[in-house]
């Protein structure tokens, strides 16, 4: 939200006091552009779905993957910060990488930064500690169907204050 009022507060009031005319089709470019950003940002703001989903069936990221990832196709997960945004790193198994749908190239990138074929960011979730988030995949991930929610129930993963 901050990207667009950078760019479209100085272009509206470039418009309106008729300063810096010399070429308006920029000014309103710019209104027009940036200000579709707003709509998005607000819907972003006030959107209350949860972005996690910790389950007996998987674990879902809204923003990292169209699907649940069943327990049963992780191998391994860890944490990683990258510029102060925290990131759970899921492992997946050999035979079912190639149901990870992505092009080659992000892969490559993913992988050159540190990151996998899913990761799970956490900068967008407050009050949750990576390393209990990351132990908690890891524990469900290696733990048998039945004692999955048993597992859940006993689980909080709230930051201490």
């Amino acid at each position: 939200m901050l990207l667009v009022s950078v760019f479209v507060i100085p272009s509206a009031w470039m418009i309106i006091t008729n300063r810096y005319n010399d070429i308006p089709w920029i000014n309103w470019f710019c209104i027009c552009f940036f200000g579709l950003g707003y709509p998005f940002a607000l819907f972003n703001l006030f959107d209350r779905r949860p972005q996690i989903i910790i389950n007996e069936t998987g674990i879902f990221d809204r923003t990292a993957y169209n699907d649940f990832v069943n327990w049963n196709t992780i191998d391994h997960a860890y944490w990683i910060t990258i510029h102060k945004q925290p990131f759970v790193c899921l492992i997946i198994k050999e035979e079912y990488k190639d149901l990870i749908k992505g092009s080659p190239r992000m892969k490559k990138v993913n992988e050159a930064m540190g990151f996998q074929e899913i990761n799970i960011s956490l900068g967008s979730v407050s009050n949750v500690d990576q390393q209990k988030l990351t132990a908690l995949i890891i524990n469900l991930a290696n733990a048998k169907p039945m004692d999955r929610s048993r597992m859940l129930a006993g689980y909080t993963l709230n930051t201490p204050k």
